[in-house]
């Protein structure tokens, strides 16, 4: 019993960690997914109850932002509404299509990202220029990375940044807001499609999703208080340390 205790409470640090790292620039998942591994369970109850944890996380910065008017919901909707289709295509997808070729390629995808801000050390620190305006813009990624995030995931949230900021010249700190609430619609959308198989293991899940709570709160309120500067940083050492487990490890 006092090892089941302390195992919740390991997995709820994991979690407060995953959340504070997830709001601000994604790859919270390279903390939560391998704890719930390491906490024995198999693979595809692992990846479940890992939405069960994220979803909470990302709702909790989603209403900082939203709050702190970085993202308007009304503004959003389009996009939520192709990125919640996009999902539910891709959470349908993976359980019938081998995702080996996505694996091969996503260290590669995820090293452009990198390079891209490394080099440009400029880059989404202020708004640049528009090359397609947010209002296609926004919308026009929800459904490609809806159905990547629900069959695949991992580098969503840099892929959204990327686009919101080469494409759509908007500074790093609302390319993250606006990245967060499309990243909160394909959670749930996955969650409830998890939930309807039974692959949730709720007392882990519940755990780790207090602690998401409390770290995306932290994270998000970071990020409205201390801008763009702020988030670069995260942002590379994060996507840094999604390349370095996917090569090495």
């Amino acid at each position: 019993m006092e090892s089941e205790a302390l195992l919740l409470v390991l997995l709820g640090l994991a979690g407060l960690v995953a959340g504070f790292t997830d709001s601000i620039a994604g790859g919270g998942g390279l903390l939560s997914v391998p704890a719930l591994l390491a906490a024995g369970l198999p693979p595809s109850l692992a990846l479940g109850t890992n939405k069960l944890q994220s979803t909470a996380g990302s709702l909790s910065a989603s209403r900082i932002y939203l709050r702190s008017g970085l993202v308007s919901l009304r503004e959003a909707l389009p996009a939520i509404a192709l990125t919640a289709l996009g999902a539910a295509t891709g959470t349908f997808c993976v359980t019938r299509i081998s995702t080996r070729n996505l694996e091969h390629l996503l260290p590669w995808l995820l090293l452009a990202v990198f390079l891209f801000f490394l080099l440009r050390p400029r880059m989404g620190l202020k708004p640049g220029p528009e090359r397609i305006p947010v209002r296609r813009l926004y919308p026009g990624m929800g459904l490609p990375l809806g159905f990547y995030d629900g069959f695949f995931g991992p580098g969503t949230g840099a892929f959204w940044t990327l686009g919101l900021v080469a494409l759509g010249g908007r500074e790093l700190k609302e390319a993250t807001a606006r990245t967060k609430l499309v990243n909160a619609t394909s959670n749930l959308v996955s969650l409830l499609t998890f939930l309807a198989f039974g692959k949730i293991w709720f007392a882990g899940g519940l755990a780790m999703a207090l602690g998401q709570y409390t770290g995306a709160r932290l994270g998000a309120g970071l990020v409205v208080k201390k801008g763009s500067r702020f988030v670069r940083p995260v942002f590379l050492t994060v996507v840094g340390a999604m390349l370095v487990k996917l090569w090495f490890f």
